[in-house]
């Protein structure tokens, strides 16, 4: 059996005990989470927040890219949330390499560069501070009184906010 084959047994034991089928739309807390994609982080538990809570989008490294201002966009003038957290996570894969050593790795096993770039960094509060900036400074995203950016360090459990 594949991993996707356990996890949609999982599925069906999930919609056997299933009640939360009355959650509105927009999301109860307000808020909207930015972070990586790495498997350590669990938003969630790490925030306490239950299904309904939140809108959480995730991608590798956490970044604020196009795809999360449109995420974030509808979030706000949609869906009513007011508040971001952005997390980004100590050990992170995004530190391993760069945009052009990707690049390059991609055009040599497919025959083309892609035409995104993979937001690589060096620093993590750095790159907390440019998406957070990146954020501040998008006319699309109205509600701006509350972005605030962290670190989680994957070995302790732990939140750092990035000032």
């Amino acid at each position: 059996m594949s991993v996707t084959d356990e996890l949609i047994v999982n599925a069906e034991a999930y919609t056997s005990s299933f009640d939360k089928g009355d959650l509105p739309l927009p999301p109860a807390r307000g808020v909207a989470v930015l972070a990586c994609m790495d498997a350590r982080l669990n938003p969630y538990s790490l925030l306490g927040l239950s299904e309904g809570d939140a809108h959480v989008i995730r991608n590798a490294g956490g970044v604020v890219t196009a795809d999360e201002i449109r995420s974030l966009a509808i979030s706000q003038r949609l869906l009513g949330t007011t508040e971001i957290i952005l997390i980004h996570h100590t050990d992170c894969g995004m530190l391993t390499f760069t945009d052009d050593e990707f690049r390059a790795t991609l055009e040599a096993d497919v025959g083309q560069r892609p035409d995104w770039a993979t937001e690589a960094f060096t620093d993590l509060a750095a790159d907390v501070r440019q998406s957070r900036a990146r954020i501040l400074g998008s006319p699309f995203i109205p509600h701006k009184e509350s972005v605030r950016g962290f670190i989680y360090d994957v070995s302790k459990g732990t939140l750092q906010e990035v000032v």
